[in-house]
């Protein structure tokens, strides 16, 4: 067999002696760019780094924070082992580690995942809990500081705790603090908190019989007003639209947009309008069900009726308002300069 052709890759080398087949083999290849990075996705690394980033909780139904797991890949609902600017903390993976542009660089770190110490751990720190609520609550008392306490949260080491507490104003809370220091050993810090918070902590009922929405699933509070009540026409009771912890119910801006568009199309409570079987007032609306409640002139009782099957009626002071306008509009000018 002949031996395989070699090509002379020296840059110095007899290039006058090779065919032009030769000499486009050694020349460097055009690479259509667009066609190999098509489908990868176009990063910015001038506005971020690239990072592998992890969303934890450290208490239920608490806000979602970032960590960097650092090349450690973590999935849902696994415990671990997370540097707070307290200190160390137990937490759980509610968004998987994924690789992200990340601008703040000095994010906190995902230290490892929890082990069999670390959660042992966990459990001794609940009955070092349960112990230090009982205290503070007789120190409490004993001050008679006006405070109520919702929750004891120890470190992951067990060196501090963190007392939640609420109150209507500012509290002094030093000589608290020191009692507690000096019967637990530890570490204290006291945390004032709202009821809003108080009730995301502890927990409970509301009215539709669930449980709290701001304890299950609620990451953080949306405004709330009480417009969104009169849009919804729901009775303005204070204990109908309030919720456990004394302000309006979260749930009222869940169908706020939606009962706003519905509306929209309605006639308001009050209004004249014309019925199938009479002209009538408008006492009650059903915004969803698109129905309307109406009080006929000559019937006491009210009837329902769609709101495609009502009209609106015009008042006689806007009746006599449009005529006038009208006239305006048709009649000859008037001379409105005075005489003399």
């Amino acid at each position: 067999m002949p031996e395989a052709e070699t090509f002379n890759n020296d840059p110095n080398g007899d290039y006058e002696s090779m065919d032009a087949d030769q000499l486009t083999f050694l020349k460097p290849h055009e690479i259509d760019e667009a066609v190999l990075l098509e489908d990868m996705p176009v990063f910015d690394f001038a506005e971020g780094t690239l990072m592998d980033v992890v969303g934890i909780k450290l208490h239920t139904a608490g806000p979602v924070s970032y960590y960097d797991c650092q090349n450690m890949y973590l999935a849902k609902s696994e415990q671990v082992i997370v540097e707070t600017g307290r200190g160390l903390a137990l937490g759980e993976v509610v968004v998987p580690a994924t690789r992200r542009i990340v601008r703040n660089r000095k994010l906190p770190r995902a230290i490892r995942k929890a082990t069999q110490n670390d959660m042992r751990q966990r459990d001794r720190n609940r009955s070092k809990e349960d112990n230090a609520r009982r205290l503070c609550l007789e120190e409490i008392e004993r001050l008679r500081l006006p405070m109520k306490l919702v929750k004891v949260d120890y470190l992951h080491g067990g060196n501090k705790a963190v007392f939640y507490f609420s109150a209507e104003g500012r509290v002094d809370f030093r000589e608290l603090v020191r009692g507690l220091a000096r019967r637990l050993h530890i570490r204290v810090e006291m945390r004032q908190i709202g009821v809003r918070d108080a009730s995301r902590m502890l927990g409970g009922v509301g009215a539709c019989g669930l449980r709290l929405c701001c304890n299950r699933y609620i990451r953080e509070f949306a405004p709330v007003s009480i417009r969104m009540a009169k849009d919804q026409d729901l009775v303005l009771n204070p204990e109908k639209v309030s919720g456990l912890c004394g302000r309006l119910m979260c749930c009222l801006a869940y169908e706020d947009k939606l009962y706003k568009e519905a509306s929209r199309s309605m006639p308001k409570i009050g209004r004249r309008v014309m019925t199938p079987d009479g002209e009538g007032r408008i006492k009650d609306r059903d915004v969803l069900g698109r129905v309307v409640r109406v009080q006929l002139l000559d019937e006491p009782t009210l009837k329902e009726f769609p709101v495609d099957d009502v009209s609106p009626v015009a008042n006689p002071g806007q009746q006599q308002g449009q005529q006038g306008r009208q006239r305006g509009k048709d009649g000859p000018p008037r001379d409105d300069k005075p005489k003399k």
